[in-house]
């Protein structure tokens, strides 16, 4: 590792941002919130040739409303996403889960994008981001596209970011009226520690009371935030009731392949996924039975 402390650049444009990732082929690493950077560099685990800001880039702290999609800049931190009155109004699950990450100090710093971009496991909000369809803009030499993500967590601290990419926004539709949503976090150990699991589930009921939208997303538990779609599919037009509930619950932790860490073993993990993700939908279905009453 070199002794050569890392090069700081802040550019105020994006295309120089881009430029400056490319130049350093791999090894230049991109600063938002820097919550992360700061401890990866304390400690060692990185040392890039160059550091890239993206403060004094214009836009990147915006949270907009185009259509039936809610835009939110790299930049926006965790505590705007609990307290933006436009988050809360749409997707109101989405400020709950950037209210339950860590503490004030890091909700005030952290940032949509580097969340999504540090890939850490044990991260709140990629779960219910996934849940909720979420895709993150990209913009890179070769342009911009958009990735799920889904498709953009690939493992811990890894992503399918290619050299020079750069996460600029992250675009999440707008849940449809009537659906209800929770995300559920437990803590193994302090109450300021990252989640041991975190469930983020979305339902809708019917006219008739049948299941018309099932969405449960398990993170923390396990490498990339888990979401079985056969499994959510399988659901609609059934009654929520508590064997279905259980049915569901079973197939993520049969799905589940937990990582072992301080906060709980693989067994322990999968035994309090069930537990949360049978009590998340209890408390979406009671939510939508109540709303109809």
């Amino acid at each position: 590792m070199s002794a050569v402390a890392p090069q700081l650049h802040a550019p105020e444009r994006l295309d120089e941002v881009v430029g400056l990732l490319a130049a350093a082929d791999g090894d230049g690493l991109v600063v938002a919130g820097a919550t992360a950077v700061t401890l990866l560099l304390h400690h060692r685990l990185v040392w890039p040739s160059a550091l890239v800001s993206l403060r004094r880039v214009p836009g990147l702290d915006r949270v907009e409303l185009a259509g039936d999609v809610v835009r939110i800049g790299a930049l926006v931190t965790h505590a705007r996403m609990a307290a933006d009155p436009l988050v809360g109004a749409h997707l109101r699950v989405l400020a709950e889960t950037f209210a339950v990450v860590a503490n004030h100090r890091v909700r005030a710093a952290a940032t949509v994008g580097g969340v999504l971009a540090e890939a850490d496991y044990a991260s709140d909000p990629p779960t219910t981001l996934r849940a909720l369809g979420a895709r993150a803009v990209v913009v890179g030499p070769a342009g911009e596209r958009r990735v799920g993500v889904g498709d953009l967590v690939t493992g811990h601290y890894e992503t399918s970011l290619a050299p020079g990419e750069v996460i600029v926004a992250v675009e999440v539709p707008v849940l449809p009226p009537g659906t209800a949503s929770t995300y559920m976090k437990y803590r193994s150990t302090s109450s300021e520690d990252r989640p041991c699991v975190g469930v983020a589930a979305l339902v809708r009921l019917g006219p008739d009371g049948t299941c018309d939208d099932l969405r449960v997303c398990v993170g923390a538990a396990c490498e990339t935030p888990l979401r079985l779609p056969e499994t959510e599919a399988a659901a609609r037009g059934r009654t929520l009731d508590a064997t279905l509930v259980a049915e569901i619950a079973d197939a993520y932790v049969s799905a589940l392949r937990p990582v072992p860490d301080v906060r709980g073993s693989a067994w322990y993990k999968q035994q309090v996924t069930r537990v949360v993700v049978e009590r998340a939908l209890a408390k979406c279905v009671s939510e939508e039975q109540g709303a109809e009453q």
